[in-house]
């Protein structure tokens, strides 16, 4: 006796189609499955075995066989439970045949309920790609699995309700797709609650409406934490496509709401100072994606930024520049998305008051430069902006807070950002922060005084080639709020100005 039915895999946070085929032969009882499955897919033995009994069925008596093909490729997690179950049930006559053209996966407890799994987003949308007409998938993934269009999709709880519905004494109602529209997200903080620190506010108003890397160096307690929680707060609403893209990331990984799948908050990852290599990049012996491509659309907060491994800084080098991260294994290559702004914040030495106006440094020369060391030239080259949060005055804090609130800042960036959009329209960026080398001079365009003062910076400063692109990207963002086309050279005076501590702290 002999069946199969179709499934699906995770590799990365793509997804890839799964045969499991059954055969049950003439034998002493065994049950083995090959194809490669890792312990997780092995223990789904016992799981299967013990939710067809108590769904009422017979487990049948024999050898039994289950392959999960392709045999080249590792599987892993428990979400062929539910195929192979169906397929054995099939293969031993308890249960009528299903159309062809479906497609099964769910986890099984020991009592025949269909059990959420990760990666339900990516699956289904593989499964359309692939002309699948008809998806089933445990009832708690429903409403993410409903994002998708132009597809049957079914949610059962347990397996007798799928026999039920094979044999069409009770059939299961397709899913309608959900229709999601953006939502505003309320937070809890805003940019008002900064009082003073005008220069720095102004930065991240730059940063975010250009998508341009940010350092912040300051005194400990000058805000520079602070700013940062509040950089989300006025970023742009994301579009459904990067809302897609992300939920797609977040779904492999578990890390959505079962309620509200698709989520238009753009994320916010602050992983702290002593993480690994591998968790800030991702890897592992089945590689999953790391911080920097959770945080993928959204942000990127290191604080403390010298006190990371060096070796786990120098690893974001590559991801920062190509958006993309690629990892490496000897039997898979996979590649995550790593479109994030990084936002940084250190102070500018061991104790933490070197510079300040008043407080006197305690830090010997050597100690101070061996610090600042910790940030190598080429990751400070990848910062677009460089800003110096300097302490509050007194009479900035007793003031009441009267600065310009979240939604304000967040109304011109999201301006400026629709411009950049409907600019790159047809390449494969859609930021400043992104423009392609070959495109800088095209989309760049500056006034005659703008470029004799960053030909007189450039000879004067000694930048290097990516930092003149950078500082040009910059002003091109500040041309954008300023509604204008062309870079003027107060535009490129004001970008300069974000370029001037790595001279001052890293000279």
């Amino acid at each position: 006796m002999f069946c199969k039915a179709s499934s699906m895999g995770i590799l990365g946070i793509d997804a890839f189609e799964v045969l499991v085929e059954v055969d049950i032969a003439r034998g002493l009882p065994v049950f083995d499955i090959v194809g490669l499955p890792d312990m997780g897919v092995k223990e789904s033995r016992n799981r299967v075995k013990a939710s067809i009994k108590n769904s009422g069925f017979e487990f049948p008596v024999g050898k039994i066989t289950v392959n999960l093909a392709p045999a080249d490729v590792r599987k892993n997690g428990s979400l062929y439970d539910l195929p192979i179950a169906l397929s054995i049930l099939r293969a031993s006559g308890q249960i009528d045949d299903w159309d062809e053209s479906s497609v099964f996966f769910g986890e099984l407890s020991l009592s025949g309920e269909i059990k959420p799994v990760n990666g339900v987003l990516p699956m289904v949308l593989k499964a359309k790609e692939m002309g699948f007409k008809n998806v089933i998938i445990p009832k708690e993934n429903a409403r993410e699995g409903a994002i998708v269009s132009e597809i049957n999709l079914f949610a059962a709880n347990d397996l007798r309700e799928l026999a039920d519905h094979f044999s069409n004494k009770s059939p299961l109602k397709a899913l309608t797709q959900q229709n999601f529209e953006y939502v505003d997200y309320k937070y809890e903080v805003d940019l008002s609650d900064v009082k003073g620190q005008f220069k720095a506010k102004r930065a991240i108003e730059v940063a975010a409406a250009g998508g341009h890397n940010i350092l912040f160096v300051g005194i400990p307690g000058s805000g520079k934490s602070m700013l940062a929680k509040r950089v989300p707060t006025i970023l742009p609403p994301m579009r459904f496509d990067e809302a897609i893209e992300t939920t797609k990331i977040h779904s492999v990984v578990g890390n959505i709401s079962r309620d509200a799948p698709l989520s238009f908050t753009r994320p916010f990852r602050a992983p702290h100072h002593t993480i690994s290599l591998a968790g800030l990049a991702g890897g592992g012996s089945i590689p999953m994606p790391g911080e920097i491509s959770l945080a993928h659309n959204g942000v990127l907060f290191l604080d403390e930024f010298p006190e990371f491994n060096r070796q786990t800084l120098e690893g974001l080098r590559q991801p920062i520049e190509d958006k993309v991260i690629t990892i490496s294994r000897a039997r898979s290559k996979l590649t995550y998305p790593s479109s994030v702004m990084l936002v940084a914040a250190m102070n500018p030495c061991p104790c933490g008051f070197f510079g300040h106006p008043v407080r006197k440094c305690k830090c010997m020369p050597i100690a101070v430069s061996k610090y600042l060391g910790r940030i190598s030239g080429p990751m400070l080259d990848r910062m677009d902006i460089h800003v110096e949060v300097m302490p509050v005055d007194f009479a900035d804090m007793s003031r009441a807070p009267n600065g310009e609130t979240s939604d304000v800042v967040r109304e011109r960036v999201t301006r400026v950002r629709k411009k950049q959009w409907a600019r790159f329209e047809n390449e494969k960026f859609s930021c400043n922060a992104e423009i392609s080398s070959s495109l800088v001079s095209e989309v760049c365009q500056t006034t005659d005084s703008a470029a004799k003062m960053i030909k007189m910076a450039f000879d004067r400063l000694s930048f290097s080639a990516r930092a003149y692109n950078k500082i040009l990207k910059v002003a091109k963002t500040i041309a954008d709020l300023d509604d204008s086309e062309i870079i003027d050279s107060k535009h490129i005076a004001e970008a300069l100005q974000y370029r001037d501590l790595d001279r001052r702290y890293w000279r």
